[in-house]
């Protein structure tokens, strides 16, 4: 069987990230069946994996993750990475110092670069995506037993031509009116150090004033925390609660974490294929 392809039916994300929604995919297809002619847009695309789970036929894919953008797109381009890859501590450290110096030397979208990307992604503490204020990317060493890297990304150049890839803030999208919107911002929690410049309470509040706003389909989701939830009952949306399975945290705590799905222009009985709600 292909390293790339889940049992034959699709592709798995090609990274590792942390809070990676490919658990929910599930709970999205019966919302997405009935719009599956429209073009999936996810403002705050990360690691794929909802994308790759709805394999729509048009995509608009934007995240503000400049290095994350640049490995897609070398990966539509047909990325083929010759690179040594090893789980090798050492090697790590050399890599993650060659990769912050292409970005001082301004060759991020190098395809060096992207492959560099790749193999900090895959190697690094838990799939983390985190820079210091300076712009430098400083996860530590990740000590797996065994780690799979992948070399050749064709599967991925087929499923990516028709899915456009961008990297600017969400407002910044061209959205159409009938488009539908998937949604998935960092969690509203202490950690949001994805991009240098982090994603706080007040990009929470833009991003639920920007999604009101669009007069298609819209679907979020979040950790549902109280002031989450306030902010979309105000904006009129629709929510659905279930629980996530927490794959990352400090703490080693593996209880689940309580998530909100929130909706906006979708019918009552579009929902009604979706697995039980708590």
């Amino acid at each position: 069987m292909n390293e790339n392809r889940i049992g034959g039916r699709g592709l798995r994300p090609p990274l590792k990230w942390a809070g990676g929604k490919r658990w929910l995919v599930p709970y999205l297809k019966p919302l997405w069946e009935a719009h599956a002619h429209r073009r999936l847009v996810e403002p705050l695309c990360g690691g794929l994996a909802v994308t790759l789970g709805l394999m729509p036929a048009r995509a608009l894919l934007n995240d503000i993750n400049v290095h994350l953008i640049i490995f897609f797109q070398w990966v539509r381009k047909g990325l083929d990475i010759d690179l040594p890859m090893e789980n090798d501590e050492a090697l790590y450290y050399q890599y993650r110092a060659r990769f912050n110096r292409l970005i001082k030397e301004g060759k991020e979208k190098s395809k060096e670069a992207a492959s560099l990307f790749y193999y900090l992604n895959r190697t690094g503490y838990n799939g983390l995506c985190r820079f210091n204020q300076k712009g430098e990317f400083n996860v530590p060493f990740g000590r797996y037993s065994r780690i799979n890297y992948v070399r050749h990304y064709q599967p991925y150049r087929e499923a990516f031509k028709k899915w456009e890839f961008s990297c600017l803030d969400f407002e910044q999208l061209a959205l159409r009116e009938d488009d539908f919107v998937y949604a998935d911002p960092p969690y509203d929690v202490e950690f949001t150090q994805y991009s240098q410049d982090g994603f706080g309470w007040d990009d929470q509040v833009r991003l639920a004033r920007w999604l009101a706003r669009h007069p298609g389909p819209v679907v979020l989701s979040n950790q549902a925390t109280g002031r989450i939830t306030e902010l979309y009952r105000a904006l009129g949306f629709r929510l659905l609660f279930l629980d996530a399975p927490r794959m990352i945290s400090c703490t080693g705590d593996r209880t689940p974490a309580r998530e909100v799905l929130v909706l906006k222009g979708l019918a009552p009985r579009e929902t009604g294929g979706i697995p039980a709600f708590s």
